[in-house]
C-alpha cells in the first residue's frame, strides 16, 4: 500500500518503543522460559513461537508501509530466491521442501514453482550444491540491483553486501578457481583484489579498500566458522545508519527501523536456540549481531 513518509515515520516512532534495545543482551543470562516471558511482556511475538510471529508481523509492516517497490524488493525478494533455490534442490533430490522454505516473500510458492517450470536455471545434472547456490545468488543480485536502479542508497548497501560476501567466499575456500566461479558481480572490489587473498600479498590484500576491519575478522578466524565476520555482515546495514540515526529523514527511518527489528528477531532466535543447546551465556553474547 504505502503511506506518506510523515505518517509512516509517526507509526515507526510508536513501534520503536517496543524494540528490545539493551534488554536483548540480558537475555542470554536467563533460561529459555524466562526469555519467553520477557518477550511476551515486551510485546515481542506471541505464543510458543514468538520469533516466527514477530517475523510475520514485520513482513506485514514492510508490505503495508514500504513507500516504493524498491524497498519491498530489498527486504522481501531475497526470500523468493531462497525459496526458488530450495524448490529447485528439492526437485532434484525428490524430497519435500516444505520444512526448508522461508516465509513468503513477494511471490507465493505456486508462483515460484511456475517460474521454475517456465524459466529453469541453466545448470547441468552434475552441478554441485555450491554451483546451484551461486547461480541463484547471482540471479538474486541481478534482480535486486534492477529493483534499486533509481535508489543510490539501496545500491550502496547491495554493493557492500556483495563485497563482504565475496571476501568471505575467498577466505572460505583454498581453491582460487572455485572462488572465481562463485564470486558475485556488482561490488566495488575488483577480482584482482580479491585474488590477492590467495597470494603472498594475503595479509595486506584489502589495504585501502574500506574493508580492512571485516577482512581482519576473517584472517583472525583463519578457517570456518568465521563467526565475527558473519556477525559484521549480518549487522552492516544497521551499523551504516546507526551513526546518523538522530538525523534520518524521508525513507531512512523506515529502512533503519526494519534493519533494527530484523536484527533483533535474528538475535532472539540465536538466544533461544543457543540456550536450548546449552551454550554458555558469554558465548551467546558473542554470537549476537548489531550495535552493542
Amino acid at each position: 500500500m504505502g503511506y506518506g513518509t510523515d505518517y509512516t515515520n509517526g507509526v515507526i516512532a510508536v513501534r520503536e518503543r517496543k524494540l528490545l534495545g539493551d534488554k536483548l543482551f540480558r537475555l542470554p543470562e536467563m533460561t529459555a522460559e524466562e526469555v519467553l516471558r520477557t518477550l511476551a511482556e515486551n510485546g515481542f511475538g506471541a505464543g510458543e513461537d514468538p520469533v516466527t510471529e514477530e517475523e510475520r508481523a514485520l513482513d506485514s509492516f514492510i508490505r503495508e508501509y514500504a513507500s516504493t517497490e524498491a524497498d519491498r524488493a530489498y527486504f522481501l525478494l531475497p526470500r523468493d530466491y531462497h525459496n526458488l533455490k530450495t524448490l529447485y534442490k528439492a526437485g532434484r533430490l525428490g524430497i519435500d521442501p516444505a520444512l526448508m522454505l522461508a516465509p513468503e516473500g513477494l511471490h507465493s510458492r505456486e508462483e515460484l514453482e511456475k517460474m521454475l517450470e517456465t524459466d529453469p536455471p541453466e545448470l547441468g545434472e552434475d552441478a554441485t550444491g555450491a554451483q546451484i547456490g551461486a547461480a541463484f545468488d547471482r540471479a538474486m543480485y541481478r534482480a535486486l540491483f534492477s529493483a534499486a536502479k533509481y535508489r543510490p542508497d539501496l545500491k550502496k548497501l547491495l554493493r557492500m553486501r556483495v563485497d563482504m560476501t565475496n571476501l568471505l567466499t575467498a577466505c572460505r575456500t583454498e581453491d582460487e578457481a572455485l572462488a572465481r566461479e562463485l564470486f558475485l558481480a556488482g561490488g566495488t572490489l575488483k577480482e584482482e583484489t580479491l585474488l590477492k587473498i590467495f597470494s603472498e600479498e594475503r595479509e595486506g590484500a584489502l589495504a585501502g579498500t574500506g574493508y580492512e576491519a571485516f577482512y581482519a575478522a576473517c584472517l583472525a578466524a583463519g578457517k570456518p566458522p568465521f563467526t565475527e565476520a558473519e556477525r559484521l555482515l549480518a549487522s552492516f546495514e544497521e551499523r551504516a545508519y546507526f551513526g546518523r540515526r538522530f538525523g534520518l529523514e524521508g525513507r531512512d527511518p523506515f529502512l533503519y527501523y526494519v534493519f533494527r527489528r530484523r536484527a533483533e528477531i535474528a538475535n532472539v532466535r540465536t538466544v533461544l536456540v543457543s540456550l536450548r543447546a546449552g551454550v554458555p551465556p558469554q558465548e551467546i553474547v558473542k554470537r549476537l549481531s548489531g550495535v552493542k
